[in-house]
Order: structure tokens, then sequence, then C-alpha cells
């Protein structure tokens, strides 16, 4: 057999200024000698079958393309047809795709998020989802710290696809600096991933709703972000059957901490460890505990304390006079004037695992025991100085979208929601595309969504389709009526039809 000519040399020579070297590998092609022999001549190739087969492999023609991309350059190798196989059509796992009946269901709730940040007078901020990676990573032991999506980028640098907001919104903040007028009610929705074991309501990538208070050091910023959540609940359907908040202050720890001596360092460890004490049993908690430097009586104490569920039961092994206990009853007292108090319940054992909180957390949960925390935040007054910033009084909170829905399938709650189109316009004749054009151009002028029927179809399949988007009324451009400047209008709820001038369709 003759040597196989480079495989350079089988492309047209206009091509090889745009296709590098490397791409041109027998390999790459994955043909087999056996089935496909070469021949000793070199196959001529024409530029017009070259084009044929970029159009036949191109993003928009086999639907896999991104961004509607209809450039006529060459999307990939010719591939013979017996070699091309099937990609997954599935989404990497932990992921979603979102056809129009979910997507329906995520504007909802994402329309939801943003009116009651704007009935509580929050603005709305956005982030890049790709950041440093050193934006994320901490204090030692934060659960974020091994579930990072990051890589290194082409210019050597270390990024990371955002696992939440906060630090994003501190960054942010940090370089606006002196130019921000305090206080800052911002809130976000926003794409993020973390690569975890997923659990239901549980995904590597999810949507979350955050909305954070700057500049206010009392616990009202607190009450604010609660009421916030519970408005939401209300406004889909929860009620405080459903769901609850429990409340706790990282000073509760601290105080036990100082009392024993025992380093400021280990703090974020033990937050860590104490938010796993509904996941794993009680004597690998001591385990974890003892092993990074607390004695046993220090561990005693802890989870005696975690062990209490109301605040009167606190003060009796803490005292009344320490800064956490005070700031919990001020919440307590404001739950009241805010009308939720039935909302809310104390809980020493929240702590929340990210290592940023100093203050007072909260967790919403669902009372009957069947999803993981629907929502958490608290507050994070140093926060800034872990970025080199000044430190400013701050709160928040993360609601993610993929627990809600859960939760409400759970109740039987989910919401029904279908297309809403207002017109669709459908030309009687071919001839008459034009015209139903421009019919279907001065309703979306006068801002009525229009459907308009593209290709010749019967009037069955019109009338089907306007029963699937749930269109309002019918638009039939005829022959007849458009010569007297008229079209046909039918209401499809009623079947009442008449005929309208164009000048006066509204």
């Amino acid at each position: 057999m003759p040597p196989i000519p480079s495989s350079l040399h089988i492309f047209h020579p206009c091509l090889n200024h745009y296709l590098k070297p490397n791409f041109f590998s027998l390999s790459y092609f994955s043909i087999s000698a056996p089935k496909f022999p070469l021949s000793s001549q070199l196959i001529p190739i024409n530029p017009r079958t070259l084009s044929s087969v970029a159009n036949a492999l191109s993003p928009s023609e086999n639907g896999s393309g991104g961004g509607g991309d209809r450039s006529s350059a060459l999307a990939g190798p010719p591939v013979l047809e017996n070699s091309v196989q099937k990609i997954d059509v599935n989404p990497p796992k932990g992921t979603r795709d979102f056809p129009p009946e979910e997507m329906r269901l995520r504007n909802w709730l994402f329309h939801n998020f943003r009116e009651v940040s704007r009935l509580t007078g929050f603005e709305e901020v956005d982030y890049p989802v790709l950041e440093s990676e050193a934006l994320f990573i901490r204090k030692a032991g934060e659960e974020i710290r091994d579930q990072l999506y990051c890589f290194e980028d082409r210019g050597n640098r270390r990024v990371a696809l955002r696992p939440e907001l906060t630090p994003s919104l501190a960054r942010l903040v940090i370089q606006k600096g002196k130019s921000l007028s305090l206080p800052l009610k911002w809130f976000a929705i926003g794409q993020c991933w973390r690569y975890e074991r997923m659990t239901r309501g549980r995904r590597r990538e999810h949507y979350q709703w955050n909305m954070d208070i700057i500049g206010v050091p009392e616990v009202t910023a607190e009450a604010e972000l609660i009421s916030s959540i519970v408005t939401f609940f209300k406004k889909i359907g929860i009620s405080a059957s459903d769901v609850g908040f429990k409340v706790n202050s990282r000073k509760v720890l601290q105080e036990i901490l100082r009392s024993y001596s025992i380093s400021e360092n280990l703090f974020a460890k033990v937050c860590v460890i104490i938010d796993k004490i509904e996941k794993i049993p009680i004597d690998e908690i001591k385990k974890e505990l003892k092993s990074v430097g607390m004695p046993q009586e220090a561990v005693n104490e802890l989870l005696e304390v975690l062990s209490v569920k109301s605040l009167s039961e606190l003060e009796e092994i803490l005292g009344g006079a320490g800064e956490a206990i005070a700031e919990l009853k001020q919440l307590f007292s404001l739950a009241e004037k805010f009308g939720y108090s039935e909302w809310i319940q104390f809980d020493a054992s929240v702590v929340r695992g990210l290592a940023y909180y100093t203050g007072i957390v909260f967790e919403g949960f669902d009372r009957a025991g069947k999803l993981r925390a629907i929502c958490g935040g608290g507050r994070y007054d140093r926060l800034l100085s872990t970025f080199g910033g000044d430190d400013l009084p701050a709160c928040g909170f993360g609601f993610g979208d993929a627990v809600i829905i859960e939760l409400l399938k759970e109740k039987g709650i989910l919401p029904e929601l279908v297309p809403q189109i207002e017109n669709i316009v459908c030309a009687l004749d071919h001839d008459l595309q034009g015209a139903a054009a421009t019919v279907a151009t001065m309703l979306r002028e006068k801002g009525q969504s229009v459907d308009l029927v593209l290709e010749s179809k019967p009037l069955k399949w019109v009338f089907k389709r306007a029963a699937r988007i749930n269109a309002q009324r019918l638009i039939l451009v005829g022959n007849t009526e458009w010569k007297k400047g008229m079209v046909s209008v039918k209401i499809l709820s009623s079947g009442e039809q008449s005929e309208i001038k164009l000048d006066e369709l509204e």
C-alpha cells in the first residue's frame, strides 16, 4: 500500500489558513483502515462539498449550538456517516434544562422574588458567574472549600464558578468604597454552582435569591430580612404551619469557647462540626470536637447548650447579661411587631456552616421534616476585612430555587402555568402571508403579543395551535376581507366573530 498522503492536502487550500495543523490527524476522523481503505490517488474535494458538510455539521442545524451562531465557517471536520456517534442528550449531572413549561415556573418564582424585594425597598444587582477562586477560599474548615468548580484560565489565573453570592457582594462593596450611600438594601437572583452530593432539593447548579442589608448594626436588619421571606411564603401560599425559622446567635458559641479559654481560631472549625449535628451521630460530633482541640468539659457544656430550645432555658445556663441573649430577645420582640412570631423559634444548634457569620443566624425549615433547609442567613459584620476592606455591619440570606419547588409539590400547590398569547394571526391564502405579517406587526407595536402562523396550515391545525398556546383571539386574513381593508376576528372564549377594519383593530 502506498504511503498515506498528509491529511492536510485533502482540504481545499483556502481552508488551510483557518484550520490549525493539530486538527489534521487521521485519528480525528475515526476512520478505520479496513472499512475505509484510502486510494493511492488524492481525493479531489470540491469547495461546495466542504461547504455542504460544514452546513450539515453547523450548531444551528444539529441543535448543539449556542447563541444562534449562523456563521458559514467550517464547524468541524467532515465525518463519515457511519462514524458519527450520538451524544448524551441529558444535561450534566446536577444541572437542568428549562423547556417552556419549566421556564414559566422559573419566571413565576423569580417574579415573586423580585416583587417581595420591591415591596421592601431593595434594589437589584448582579455579579459575574465566574470569579477569582481566592474570593471563595477563606478560613480553614469552611465547607465550601471542597465544593468549588474551579480551574485555571488561559491567563494562568485561578477562577471558579460562584458557589454563592455573598462574597461577590462584598467584593463590589469594597470596590465602590466611599461612593456608596449607606445603608445598602440590595438583592440578587443568580446562578450558583457547587460540586456536592445531591439530595432532594439540592443540585450542583441552582439559582439563589439573596437579600442583603449593609450598614445597619441593629437587629432590626435581621428582623426585616425574615419578614421579607415570610412575605414571600404568604404570597405563594405557604403558611406558618408548613414552614418555620430556627433562630440562634453565634455569639452563644463564642461565649462558651471564651469561658474555657479556647482560641478564637477554633471558632470556624467548631461551627462547621456543629452544622452537621442533624446529619451524623452525636458520638461522631463529640469525636470531631475533641479532635480540633476542645476539652471534654467544654464539649459536654456545648452539647448541653445545643439541645436548648427556648431562650429562657438558655438564659438559665449562660445568664442574662450576655450580648447574644439581649440580641435574641430583641429579635423575638420585633417579630411580634412585624407579625410573624408564630413563624420563628429558638434553636441553639443552628450555627450555619459558612465561616463568615458573626451574630444572629437563621434557617427556614419544612415542619414536616421531609426537606433540607429551605433558606438561611445571618449577620456577617467582619466579612469585608477578609478581603482587605474596611468592615461594615451586614446581614443577609440566601434562598435556593430547587427546595421551594419541592415544597410546593409536596403541598400540592404548585401553580399551573400556561402560555398566555393575546392573538394568533393566520393568512387564509399563501399570497396573504405578507398581509398577515403587517397585521402582526401593527398589533405588536401596540404592545400585544402575537403568534404569527408562518406556514400555510389548515384551519383545524390553527385552532389546535390557538388552544395549545391559550390564545384569546384568532385573526384571519382572507382575500375578500383584506380587499376591503378588514380582517376577521374571532374571540376564542365565546366564539363571537366579526369583521374589523384594520385601522380599528386594537
